[in-house]
């Protein structure tokens, strides 16, 4: 049996691949292969699958996947392979079973030949190594902290070896076949000197000095205007050797070696290049962001109706005692509940049973519970979170907590001053307030274990922040909100939170400009839902802006929308902005991942797939899916459903919007840019 890492995940039996289907499986045995006949810890495995906080149910789990992963072995004659030792797993496989194994002997001998001057073999053994490389290291498989430092090693490996081998190619004066390749390799490495070292000594020695003289302008104008840097004092002699027409002798042998990490910009084997050609979508990917219209601040849309009302609050409780001694109130930080809070009433029934005290008054829980309610940009998270406190506040007498985290923004809370806060609010004086972060976590846990206290969490941007603020009483309740997806919080009930539908946006439109309006109008007021993306934070803005005009027709309105060139701007009212809420989600993203997002507005808004992206970039699937999972997280993108064996994606109609503008935007600034994208048959 054959082991492949260096590309796809393969395990090979009379050459066909038995490597398991689930990602999980996938990054297990990766992982056993990656460290063969060595034993890998359980504790390692662990954090590998879930580096967000393992499950309860993490152990058993991990076993089931190796009890899956030996009757794969044992099916295909290899039932002494995969053994449990003390405290982990080992995988024993022959060195030589293993594409990596193959490819670093070679790369060792190549190594050795060139060293000895014969530059013919070494080229040869070199060249062996890298056609073992189908693609970068592990593409196909999810990674978790090890796997990526491994992978990360490998792609180094892979172009120490590549440099190796052009250095070989030039030795024996192939400088006229290299040129091609070399300026393929100077798109993907932008400010790597030796590259462009080796391209100026091939174009040099092919008659073209001046293009290598260009090369070094290029480079350094790079260098200068990203990193504020000259280039090294080597790359420096080099151009003066041009510029005097003085001999060169061979490259920088022993010197530097490239690296892998990308440019800011570039997705690490992602932005691959198809037939050694770079593509106008390779050049846009390392584009600066488009310059975007200054909003204000980011605010969350807030959701129509009242539902029932509440029962009647028990009641007060006793309070707590002061640092002098006197009795406080229990606190009551709760934002006003939306007095028109609109529809959602499916959810709030499916919550409402999660917080509900049994009838026989017995605790159900064992733990604190927690609901996470994620969603887009203008959603109505944070109205439906509000909503949902003041609905079961009676059932938490000794206080509700209400903590912003700002997560979203550049500057979000520090998690021990939250805690500080929600100390002094619970009547624990300063002078007992621990400084360390873990000591307060403990002391809030402490604090609240014996209490029936409520905490609502706003803006949440990872667990990391969230796990320390977790009360510790199972009388108590967390509601958390993110434009994230937060997984691996034990216990948590999930809230993926959709626009509304055409009914309940009707009925928010209804709340604010009166229901005779939308009677004597209704095709108008079902298109002002459909302009408003069904988003709750939308409509108020519509609804806001119509309220004041009572006379102006909605068919009216509906049209003005419609024909606006930026409607995203027409969506603003006092500090409600949908373009902001976009804005935070876009910035959160890495400058190649907010390429690929500009770029998406390019295809169909309603349905695509990671195969019709991968065609539009000409990236490998792999890499495209990643990418994707990223926007779907982050809810920039919909998962509409899975057919055919592929996930067809949507981008909601504001979103594709947004993006649309910051590519239009982009093109704009680079007219070239906006010529080059459009040559392909994508550009209609």
């Amino acid at each position: 049996m054959d082991f492949q890492v260096l590309g796809p995940l393969g395990m090979l039996d009379k050459g066909k691949n038995i490597a398991p289907t689930a990602p999980k499986p996938r990054q297990v045995i990766a992982l056993l292969i990656m460290r063969r006949n060595a034993v890998v810890q359980t504790s390692e495995l662990i954090d590998e699958l879930w580096e967000d906080g393992p499950p309860t149910s993490a152990l058993t789990t991990l076993q089931t996947y190796i009890y899956k992963l030996r009757k794969i072995l044992v099916r295909h004659g290899g039932e002494e392979v995969l053994h449990t030792r003390p405290g982990g797993y080992v995988l024993h496989i022959p060195n030589s079973s293993v594409d990596l194994h193959r490819a670093e002997k070679a790369v060792g001998e190549g190594k050795a030949t060139l060293r000895n001057g014969d530059a013919t073999k070494a080229r040869e053994l070199l060249a062996e190594a890298l056609a073992i490389w189908r693609a970068p290291a592990l593409v196909d498989v999810d990674r978790g902290a090890l796997l990526s430092s491994y992978a990360t090693r490998l792609e180094e490996f892979r172009s120490r070896t590549l440099e190796m081998r052009i250095e070989a190619d030039l030795r024996l004066g192939h400088h006229r076949e290299l040129v091609s390749e070399l300026k393929s390799l100077i798109l993907t490495h932008p400010l790597h000197e030796h590259l462009h070292a080796s391209l100026m000594i091939a174009l040099h020695r092919s008659g073209r000095r001046h293009e290598a003289l260009e090369v070094f302008r290029v480079l350094r104008q790079n260098m200068v205007e990203d990193l504020g840097l000259e280039p090294g004092e080597e790359l420096r002699q080099l151009h003066q050797a041009l510029l005097a027409d003085a001999p060169v002798g061979p490259p920088f042998e022993t010197r530097q070696s490239i690296q892998t990490v990308p440019r800011e910009g570039a997705v690490s084997g992602a932005t691959g290049t198809r037939g050694g050609r770079a593509t106008a979508v390779d050049l846009m990917l390392a584009t600066v962001p488009a310059q975007r219209e200054a909003t204000g601040a980011s605010s969350e849309g807030a959701a129509g109706k009242a539902g029932p009302v509440p029962p009647p609050p028990r009641s007060a409780p006793d309070g707590h005692r002061t640092a002098g001694g006197s009795t406080a109130p229990p606190p009551a930080e709760l934002p006003a509940d939306v007095g028109d809070f609109t529809g959602r009433a499916p959810v709030i029934e499916d919550i409402m049973l999660h917080f509900r005290p049994p009838e026989d008054g017995t605790v159900r829980h064992a733990a604190t519970r927690v609901v996470v309610i994620a969603g887009m940009p203008g959603v109505g998270k944070s109205a439906l979170a509000v909503h949902l406190a003041h609905r079961v506040r009676h059932l938490f007498p000794d206080g509700q907590l209400h903590v912003e985290l700002l997560g979203s923004t550049a500057e979000p809370r520090d998690v021990r001053e939250v805690l500080h806060g929600l100390l002094r609010s619970l009547g624990i004086p300063d002078t007992l307030i621990p400084a360390n972060l873990e000591e307060r976590s403990k002391l809030f846990r402490s604090t609240t274990a014996a209490r029936r206290v409520l905490l609502v969490l706003e803006d949440a941007a990872t667990l990391t922040d969230v796990r320390p603020l977790l009360p510790g009483g199972p009388e108590c309740a967390v509601i958390i909100t993110s434009r994230r997806r937060l997984h691996g919080l034990a216990g948590a009930q999930s809230v993926d939170l959709d626009v509304l539908d055409s009914a309940e946006g009707i009925a928010l439109l209804a709340s604010l400009i009166g229901r005779e309006r939308l009677d004597e109008e209704p095709q108008a007021a079902g298109k002002l839902v459909e302009l408003g993306g069904w988003l709750p934070l939308a409509l108020r803005c519509i609804g806001g802006r119509v309220a004041t005009m009572p006379g102006l027709p909605l068919t009216r309105v509906a049209d003005q929308l419609a024909r606006s060139e930026d409607i995203l701007s027409e969506l603003r009212l006092g500090d409600l902005d949908v373009r902001s809420g976009y804005d935070a989600a876009y910035d959160r993203l890495s400058r190649s991942e907010q390429a690929v997002f500009r770029l998406l507005s390019m295809l169909p808004a309603d349905e695509f797939t990671a195969a019709t992206v991968a065609d539009l970039l000409g990236w490998e699937i792999p890499s495209v899916e990643h990418i994707l999972d990223r926007f779907v997280n982050s809810y920039l993108l919909k998962i509409v459903h899975y057919n055919n064996d592929e996930l067809h994606y949507a981008l909601p109609p504001l979103t594709w919007t947004y993006a649309r503008g910051l590519l239009d935007s982009t093109l704009r600034q680079d007219p070239r840019l906006g010529a080059d994208a459009c040559q392909g048959p994508s550009c209609g």
